[in-house]
């Protein structure tokens, strides 16, 4: 069987472990049929088929970002991006530069969104309020997310719209701020979000299919050949949409919000269910609230505020029940958890859903199906007793190490000397547990250079906080990161004898590098740029010839 397309004069890491390097690699339409070196890959090419020299570049299985909401994402494209402001006036002048591009006209139709504003990164603890937005707009509703989407600023006119005022009681698993009148200050947190959310019209599918088409090329720009996406229905159906349309060039894990758990059985969903390009994931729950809003859940309160121990978004009563139904039937379980108390009553609610599940084998109810690849979204911090369950659970650590280097500073001031114990990679390795990494993009971008930076060096991009990293004993080897980018993104869903790995019979998925990751200064890894990302052996991205 001869090549269509062959890699050659390259510095191949494969992440196989009998075949750790090479400098080609022969590929058939979609799959891989050799790796080795040039003189023997090079007689496998078939007549008519492509040359490819490398000149050296680094090449690596596809990228695979593995917490991302697509639609968001997608979507704050055309939005405010509030990211790296260092003041509340530099957000402001952000939002009043993006409004001129709104219709003005005082209807519900008319709403300015954005996200990424911390009050951290402005040198101040106070949440700003409606009346700094109201002073740019009074007529057309704005609703900005926060960096960690928790928390939600909004003007009067989108207050008004959704109905806040000072007799609107907090709804459940959220909350409204109010100064000391009681009159909502502009500031949302968790599901009192919601209030103003479900007044902002929805984008069409066509609308989203568009925004993701555009999307979708930003991700190869970036290396990235596949995602786990964690938005809901609307995100689903475009997806779908882009598929049939022949249009999808990333493999597409999709996880269920938990609120669409009974359609989902309902209509008798698996996890695994789908193909190589669209498949579904697991049910995602939330378990607490996010770091910079002080909303996650802790064991001990935050620095300085003693009656804040954060919010929790679903009880643990509530959450054993969704996790066990849905593992019942099928569907693994993913859960946001920030906190060390969330953290701690996830692990309660799996290590349960495990015994159950092992009495279920054992009694023949569902012995045929493979085991599930439940998982914990983030775990920021996790106390000292409960490092090792995962491992214990085989539960998987989705983490995001490019969070680490953009908390740093509020972990730090709102947890104290617990964050020796924050975004513990090396720890949650140690322990056995499978480790996989994404953005959470829109809340940081998607690419994942950055995040492989933070996994190696514990540094920002300015260096800081200095050449020894945060808590530097967390910092990860690059054949670690990588494989968490890669073989273990795989692992999590189940498709690791197709992909994550560069070996014969594979998904013929590749990022290619300038230079090699591998071997240069950890301090140089943001200044390499990405020239090639193939998906299914074809380029999706390619910047040289």
């Amino acid at each position: 069987m001869s090549a269509t397309m062959i890699l050659l004069n390259g510095r191949i890491h494969t992440l196989n472990p009998q075949q750790p390097t090479a400098t080609a690699v022969a590929m058939r339409h979609n799959r891989i049929l050799a790796v080795g070196s040039d003189d023997e890959i090079r007689p496998l090419l078939a007549a008519g088929g492509e040359v490819v020299d490398l000149n050296g570049r680094c090449v690596t299985p596809g990228l695979v970002d593995a917490h991302v909401h697509f639609q968001h994402f997608a979507l704050s494209l055309q939005r405010v991006d509030l990211r790296g402001t260092q003041s509340l006036d530099e957000a402001l002048a952000r939002v009043a530069a993006k409004l001129p591009t709104v219709h003005r006209s005082p209807t519900t139709d008319n709403w300015l969104q954005g996200r990424g504003w911390r009050v951290n990164d402005w040198g101040q603890t106070e949440f700003p309020t409606a009346a700094h937005l109201d002073a740019i707009s009074k007529d057309v509703a704005i609703c900005l997310n926060d960096h960690s989407g928790h928390a939600a600023w909004v003007n009067s006119c989108a207050l008004r719209l959704a109905g806040i005022d000072g007799h609107r009681a907090d709804p459940p698993g959220g909350q409204i701020q109010r100064d000391v009148n009681g009159v909502p200050t502009g500031i949302l947190f968790e599901g009192a979000i919601d209030l103003v959310t479900r007044h902002i019209p929805q984008a069409s599918n066509a609308q989203l299919v568009a925004a993701m088409r555009e999307a979708q090329t930003t991700c190869w720009q970036v290396g990235l050949t596949g995602l786990h996406d964690f938005d809901g229905r609307a995100c689903f159906v475009a997806l779908q949409t882009l598929q049939q349309n022949g249009e999808l060039g990333l493999r597409v894990v999709k996880n269920v919000p938990v609120y669409r758990l009974e359609y989902a059985i309902g209509v008798g969903l698996r996890s695994g269910f789908g193909d190589e390009w669209l498949r579904i994931g697991s049910v995602k729950i939330f378990a607490d609230g996010a770091l910079g809003p002080r909303t996650a859940s802790m064991i001990a309160p935050y620095e300085g505020e003693p009656a804040n121990f954060g919010i929790v978004v679903t009880d643990k009563e509530e959450m054993m029940n969704k996790a066990s139904t849905a593992s019942a039937n099928g569907l693994s379980v993913t859960v946001h958890a920030i906190g060390d108390k969330a953290n701690h009553d996830v692990l309660d609610v799996f290590e349960a859903v495990r015994n159950r599940e092992a009495k279920a084998h054992a009694s023949g109810a569902y012995p045929k199906l493979p085991r599930l690849r439940h998982r914990i979204e983030h775990v920021q911090i996790i106390h000292p007793a409960d490092q090792h369950r995962l491992a214990q659970l085989d539960v998987i650590a989705s983490m995001q190490p490019i969070h680490a280097t953009s908390d740093m500073e509020t972990a730090a001031l709102h947890w104290g000397s617990r964050t020796k114990d924050s975004y513990a990679w090396r720890t949650m390795l140690n322990s056995g547990a499978t480790l996989v990494f994404g953005s959470d993009a829109p809340i940081e971008k998607i690419d994942p250079l950055p995040g492989i930076h933070a996994a190696v060096s514990r540094r920002r991009a300015d260096g800081s906080p200095g050449p020894e990293g945060w808590h530097p004993e967390q910092k990860l080897t690059m054949t670690e990161t990588i494989h968490a980018f890669t073989t273990a993104a795989a692992i999590t869903s189940g498709q690791e004898a197709q992909l994550g790995r560069i070996a014969p019979g594979m998904l013929a998925d590749f990022t290619i590098f300038r230079r090699d990751i591998f071997t240069i200064p950890a301090d140089e890894l943001l200044e390499v740029s990405i020239d090639g990302t193939i998906v299914g052996g074809e380029f999706k991205h390619r910047t040289f010839s």
